[in-house]
């Protein structure tokens, strides 16, 4: 996929120094050295070439720069922290485009305890915004394996989902308001704290997951929620996912919104990060084919750990448990946790892995993972399926490892193909082809299997409207 050549014009270095003169000369790169971490992704599956990165330093800069882009037809590629997995933030190899880098944007403008908001440049790090939040006795929830490096405005971009969308939502429902500049340049405020307004359409939610293909957001207005006072973990072994998903309901009758995670993982994925993750160390004595990691929390000093031991008992005697170890105290969590978040981490010790993030009605995972297991066994044989993910959503990250032994271009060159018959397993059963990833390159030619022809309709108007010279991070998403 390229640029259309009636949608780009190069930026020639006159107009280059024009955005100098805006952003500072040293916020332009033009250097092959100090561009290259803007050109690539960090699976290394996607390489590009840009005219130039351009780092603005205010909403002010990103719109001046916007109003040239427009003016000379010149493609646009907002990035935030680049750890997108599916392409969207890196240019193609034209050289066209120029990358607009928001990591200069990285202040947390204010924070209201009152209303529970927090008002957070594009370019903070999550990391960072949870931290704050927890200076402040607030908490905010969005939590995913990236958030020491990731941004809220590529989290806003992709509508970025994470271990907690089964009690607070993805990032859609964390958002109330928004800062855009569009692509003409025009600067849209819409940082507005209500939790009540409909006045005419919700226009925050056009950006939301756009993958920078309709505007710039350069800040945002995001929810924050009470720190929970009572909290309890445990990870628990069970012979199969339909176990887990019996004991999920169990959790839900039982506590509610208390459930704040609900995440499965097989033993594959168990021993790739007992292998290769230093002080990782198996919580049980013997193997089990599945583990989920539940988490209840609460903003009141509730028993937790006696409901989770009741749950826990009632789920051995059931059947549906083999062993279980609740934390006992926050370093066990802890523990527990980075188990999870190591998942995706430690597959690239295993050689190459193909992944996919779909999405099932939640009842349907269970045959979800076996129906698949068995179509890319027979597709690939000996290669290594890890599914994992959110089961409380739906998410499955079904990455597949390459058999053992086996080189890793030949399998890589399969995964075309094996990814289509993992999407249309996943189509047929009610699902999507992406639950929190986005659609970016890699899956820009498949969305129209997803979508009706007047949903297509509907995105290809909404663009042409706030993007007619198509300059706003062309070729992706549409």
């Amino acid at each position: 996929m390229t640029i259309p050549k009636e949608q780009a014009s190069a930026a020639s270095e006159a107009v280059l120094d024009k955005i100098a003169a805006i952003v500072g000369p040293n916020h332009v790169l033009t250097g092959a050295k100090e561009m290259q971490p803007h050109l690539k992704e960090l699976r290394d599956r996607y390489h590009g070439k840009a005219a130039a990165i351009v780092l603005p330093g205010s909403t002010a800069e990103v719109s001046e720069v916007m109003k040239i882009a427009h003016k000379e037809k010149i493609p646009v590629v907002p990035q935030s922290g680049n750890t997108g997995l599916v392409g969207g933030q890196v240019p193609f190899d034209t050289g066209e485009e120029i990358v607009l880098s928001l990591k200069r944007l990285n202040q947390i403008r204010a924070i209201d305890t009152s209303s529970n908001t927090m008002t957070v440049e594009a370019g903070c790090i999550l990391e960072t915004i949870q931290t704050a939040a927890q200076d402040a006795g607030r908490l905010f929830p969005l939590s995913l394996g990236a958030e020491g490096s990731c941004m809220i405005g590529g989290n806003i971009a992709t509508n970025a989902g994470g271990t907690a969308v089964l009690a607070y939502g993805n990032t859609r429902e964390l958002t109330l308001g928004l800062e855009v500049v569009l692509a003409d340049g025009r600067i849209w405020d819409g940082l507005r704290a209500l939790r009540k307004d409909n006045t005419g359409y919700d226009l925050k939610d056009l950006f939301i997951g756009s993958e920078g293909t309709l505007g710039i957001v350069t800040a945002a207005i995001i929810k924050l929620f009470p720190l929970p006072r009572a909290k309890a973990t445990a990870l628990i072994a069970m012979p199969t996912p339909a176990d887990a998903l019996e004991l999920l309901g169990m959790a839900r009758d039982a506590v509610g919104p208390a459930l704040t995670a609900f995440e499965f993982i097989p033993r594959i994925g168990l021993d790739f990060v007992i292998n290769h993750a230093p002080a990782v160390r198996d919580p049980f004595n013997e193997d089990h084919p599945w583990y989920v990691l539940m988490e209840f929390s609460s903003g009141v000093e509730d028993s937790l750990d006696e409901i989770m031991e009741t749950i826990l008992a009632a789920g051995y005697e059931a059947g549906h448990i083999s062993d279980a170890v609740p934390a006992k105290s926050e370093a066990d969590s802890i523990a527990f946790w980075r188990i999870r978040m190591l998942m995706s981490e430690v597959q690239r010790h295993e050689g190459g892995s193909i992944k996919h993030d779909i999405a099932v009605p939640v009842a349907k995972v269970p045959q979800f993972i076996r129906e698949a297991t068995a179509l890319v066994q027979e597709l690939v044989p000996g290669c290594r399926p890890v599914p994992f993910g959110h089961l409380g959503d739906g998410n499955v990250h079904f990455n597949i490892s390459q058999p053992v032994g086996a080189d890793k271009q030949d399998f890589l060159a399969q995964w075309e193909r094996v990814a289509d018959a993992v999407h249309k397993l996943t189509l047929s059963m009610g699902g999507t082809i992406s639950a929190e990833h986005g659609i970016g390159r890699m899956k820009r030619d498949l969305l129209a299997q997803t979508k009706s022809k007047v949903e297509m309709d509907m995105m290809r108007a909404v663009k042409k409207a706030l993007d007619p010279k198509g300059i706003l991070n062309p070729g992706k998403v549409l």
